[in-house]
C-alpha cells in the first residue's frame, strides 16, 4: 500500500502571517478625527504598524498581542465616534426645534 501525499512543512525562516487591522485602524482613525477629534484611532494606527515589524522579527505572539490591540483601539474608536455623532446629531435637532419655537 502506498501512504497518502502530505505537504511538505513550511519553511522555518517564513514569517508567519498575522492580519495587521491597518485598513481597520485607518476607517478608524478617519472617523474619529471627523467626528469627536478623539485620538484613539491614533492609538490603533500604533499597533497595527507594529504587527508586521514583530512577525517579521519572529515574535510571533507579540505580533498577534500588537493585532488584537489594533484591533480593539479602532473598535473602541468607531464606538465613540458613533455615540458622539449620535450625541451631535440629537443635541443639533434639538436646538434648531427649540430655536424654531421660540422664533415664533
Amino acid at each position: 500500500m502506498s501512504q497518502p501525499w502530505t505537504p511538505p512543512p513550511p519553511p522555518l525562516n517564513a514569517p508567519a502571517t498575522v492580519p495587521n487591522n491597518l485598513v481597520l485602524a485607518i476607517i478608524a482613525s478617519v472617523l474619529s478625527l471627523l467626528f469627536c477629534c478623539i485620538p484613539h484611532g491614533v492609538v490603533s494606527l500604533i499597533f497595527a504598524t507594529q504587527v508586521n515589524k514583530k512577525a517579521e522579527s519572529g515574535d510571533i505572539q507579540g505580533a498577534i498581542n500588537a493585532a488584537k490591540q489594533a484591533k480593539m483601539w479602532a473598535f473602541i474608536s468607531i464606538a465613540v465616534a458613533a455615540v458622539w455623532f449620535v450625541i451631535s446629531l440629537v443635541f443639533g435637532v434639538l436646538g434648531g426645534i427649540l430655536s424654531a419655537i421660540q422664533n415664533r
